[in-house]
């Protein structure tokens, strides 16, 4: 078979970033925004990020030259994201030689030049069981971590003030039965710091034991696609879906505030239509993105109230009533589409000035198989 040269490769490359670019220009829906950009509104005095530190490109596994990283990263309306290219692991070394291991990442940040994306230098660490596969970001040379002591590797990722998390713990290949659990040597690297978080959501699976496990550990929690073929492929972007990410709460748009994000561990985790993270990020991301934006007055003698919701989010929230009223125009339970407005009605049996609404959130969750309730205070300004 021909080898693929590095000039077919970027021109290939070159081809795939022309289409991308092609895809994005003119496609919008009702809510007047890109179609496959990912917007979630900014909490607690902090900038929400959109992050994907998980990637793979050609020079280990991947499928596509590093500028097409930074070419979906646009598409999606991504803010940050890392060429995790493996350490380890080359199948394509016959091909593109990978000696350097930060040569990846340097050509995706010479591609993001011009763009809002920051590219965050990193790399897989790939080892045999019982340790796994691990993603060190923020490192200043990838080229240090070339060793086969996965403690030393470690230990030079801390010298480098980097970030590292474990990765994919529930993968079928390293579990058969796809339960993430803690060996000796993962409790060992706890006990010195040289852990910082876990994926409990890793290209298309959600790990509910990684999640129990940063919680009993305070470990970071991190989702992240994994890719290694086209984004828009594997994920269905233009069938509505999205690819996972991080959102990370951060103060600034800067790669040293995103840094001190993931150690503080202010993420939560996006996933297939569902928000995962700690109560104290997901019930304000919820708050944010669901605003009551018009309480009609009640008509005459009627005892129903008809009551907007704008969702300034890209989910579509799953909500169970909780509160004393029954809704007329939702059953019980109802859905509040992204980026849309939807007017419910509630029976309030009398014409009231205030109340509460109480909804439980169903596709969110703040711990392994916990929902958390949000309450709305409605305010009539007239009654009739």
């Amino acid at each position: 078979m021909k080898q693929l040269s590095i000039k077919n490769l970027f021109t290939v490359s070159l081809m795939l970033g022309l289409f991308l670019i092609y895809k994005t220009n003119g496609q919008k829906n009702k809510a007047n925004k890109p179609d496959s950009v990912i917007q979630f509104p900014n909490i607690l005095n902090y900038k929400t990020i959109v992050c994907d530190f998980h990637q793979h490109t050609v020079f280990s596994d991947g499928e596509v030259w590093p500028n097409i990283r930074v070419l979906e990263a646009q598409k999606d309306g991504l803010d940050a994201i890392s060429m995790t290219d493996h350490i380890e692991y080359l199948p394509h070394k016959k091909d593109v030689l990978f000696v350097d291991k930060n040569r990846s990442y340097e050509i995706a940040k010479k591609a993001s030049k011009n763009t809002d994306v920051i590219v965050v230098r990193g790399a897989e660490i790939t080892k045999r069981l019982p340790f796994g596969h691990a993603n060190a970001i923020f490192l200043k040379d990838g080229n240090k971590l070339v060793n086969d002591d996965i403690t030393a590797v470690l230990e030079e990722v801390k010298k480098q003030d980097a970030f590292v998390f474990w990765n994919h713990p529930s993968w079928v290949i390293h579990k058969k039965d796809g339960v993430a659990k803690l060996r000796e040597i993962h409790l060992e690297l706890l006990e010195k710091g040289l852990l910082n978080g876990i994926e409990i959501v890793n290209n298309t699976t959600y790990s509910e034991g990684a999640f129990q496990m940063a919680i009993d550990h305070n470990l970071t929690i991190i989702g992240a696609s994994d890719i290694h073929s086209l984004v828009d492929w594997k994920y269905n972007i233009n069938e509505g879906e999205h690819r996972p990410v991080t959102l990370v709460f951060a103060k600034e748009k800067t790669e040293e505030s995103i840094k001190q994000a993931l150690f503080d561990r202010r993420t939560a985790v996006w996933f297939k239509n569902t928000l995962i993270g700690d109560v104290t990020y997901i019930v304000p991301l919820i708050k944010e993105s669901l605003k009551i934006v018009n309480i009609e007055n009640y008509r005459k003698s009627h005892l129903v109230l008809s009551i907007s919701i704008e969702n300034k989010s890209d989910v579509n929230y799953i909500l169970k009533n909780k509160s004393e009223f029954n809704l007329h125009s939702h059953a019980d339970i109802l859905t509040i589409n992204a980026h849309m407005t939807t007017i419910i009605q509630v029976k309030t049996l009398k014409q009231l000035t205030e109340f509460d609404l109480k909804f439980k959130v169903l596709n969110t969750l703040i711990a392994p198989k916990k929902h958390p309730s949000v309450t709305f205070k409605i305010k009539v300004e007239n009654k009739k």
